[in-house]
């Protein structure tokens, strides 16, 4: 009989997304008449754009042509669609970023769990603490860690706590480590890293080797001018940081599967014999090998979110969402909740009341509200006594959903 992957076996509990989902199926069972409104996952409701949509069928349809027709396209990622995300994402901001530097992918959930595979079984990493499940769980399944304890956390990795006091803010590693999990607009606290916090993280990063994998998944959602967008807008960022996009919430992407990860030329990680060694090219071997690439539609459907029209689409959608945000902040601030987040990211964090522990809190306010959110204690042993509520709903469903929680269920 084969053997099986025994890193597996350590994982604590189910993934906490499918966990909110059963829980939520038994429910809706016993009470098929209930109208639940679900305010949990982080998926989008809202349609793609004319420009997407239109630049898709244009592909299909080219496509169908013998002179129009592809079959694989390039790992990377098409050039059209690179040069788009260089010029746009990053050359706007004052950023340069090579198109060659760019990969594009099926989502940042699978580049932040699968970038792991490049580096050696034995380094170390550090985690804030509540943090997006994915990081720390593909390094259990890779055999990074040990056992976890009663609170779930795993010998083996460094926990950086974001708390109230910190401002949800990691402080900087007190122990070597060789790569940090950094989040910003940070999934689940919805907090924005500053300039001058990047900065410290980078110039830390650089003078003791490691590298930072930066999630900016949520870039586009900063309202506040003064935030950074990316980490490379930082100097020295180059040498020591990767940094992950994803089209999925800024331009409903979820279904249609499109991201890309960033690796600049300048980052270095060390071989056995301590010999330095592009990390660019180990994760373009990777990518050859394991990966075919985005579809030619899906490819010119993201290029078309960087015309005139499809960024004007984009940033409704988004104004949406965010609008969204700041009812939930508002209205649950005013029936007495303590709140954050929801300024600068689609989420708002709020405390449990009257000392609930996360999934109780989840229990009662479905069975009493009918509103599903995000335990705390899923993201991480901090997240206990907190919850995450999602702007990604439609209008009318956000405001009943505030209107039943302020209620008190």
């Amino acid at each position: 009989m084969a053997r099986v992957n025994d890193n597996y076996l350590k994982l604590a509990a189910g993934y906490l997304f499918p966990e909110i989902s059963r829980r939520m199926d038994v429910f809706t069972s016993a009470n098929p008449d209930a109208d639940v409104i679900k305010l949990g996952i982080g998926d989008v409701v809202l349609p793609l754009g004319d420009a997407v949509r239109t630049a898709m069928h244009d592909a299909i349809d080219e496509m169908a042509t013998a002179d129009g027709f592809r079959g694989y396209g390039p790992s990377e990622g098409y050039d059209f669609l690179r040069e788009a995300i260089a010029e746009n994402d990053f050359g706007s901001r004052g950023v340069k970023i090579d198109p060659s530097e760019i990969y594009a992918s099926d989502g940042s959930k699978c580049d932040s769990a699968n970038i792991q595979e490049i580096f050696a079984d034995d380094c170390s990493l550090a985690v804030s603490d509540p943090v997006y499940p994915v990081y720390v769980d593909t390094n259990v399944m890779a055999g990074r860690t040990g056992q976890p304890d009663e609170g779930g956390r795993y010998a083996g990795i460094t926990y950086l706590p974001c708390t109230e006091e910190s401002g949800f803010m990691p402080a900087l590693p007190e122990e070597p480590v060789d790569l940090v999990y950094l989040c910003s607009p940070n999934n689940p606290t919805g907090t924005v890293a500053p300039k001058e916090e990047l900065a410290k993280w980078v110039e830390w990063a650089r003078a003791n080797e490691a590298i930072i994998l930066f999630d900016a998944a949520y870039e586009r959602f900063i309202t506040e001018d003064h935030l950074p967008h990316s980490i490379y807008e930082i100097d020295g960022a180059r040498e020591c940081a990767i940094e992950f996009r994803s089209f999925s919430k800024t331009a409903g992407f979820t279904g249609i599967r499109c991201a890309y990860i960033v690796i600049p030329e300048e980052l270095k990680g060390r071989d056995s014999n301590r010999e330095q060694v592009p990390v660019s090219t180990l994760w373009s071997r990777r990518t050859n090998t394991k990966f075919n690439g985005i579809s030619y539609p899906v490819q010119r459907g993201a290029e078309a979110i960087y015309s005139a029209e499809g960024a004007k689409e984009v940033q409704a959608n988004i104004d949406y969402y965010m609008a969204n945000a700041t009812l939930i902040k508002e209205g649950l601030s005013k029936a007495g909740f303590t709140t954050f987040g929801g300024v600068n990211a689609p989420y708002v964090w709020l405390k449990t009341p009257d000392g609930q522990d996360s999934w109780q809190f989840f229990d009662n306010l479905l069975s009493q509200a009918n509103v599903v959110g995000t335990p705390g204690s899923g993201f991480g042993a901090c997240g206990e006594g907190y919850f995450r509520l999602s702007a990604f709903g439609i209008r009318e469903k956000v405001e009943e959903a505030i209107e039943r929680i302020a209620k008190g269920f």
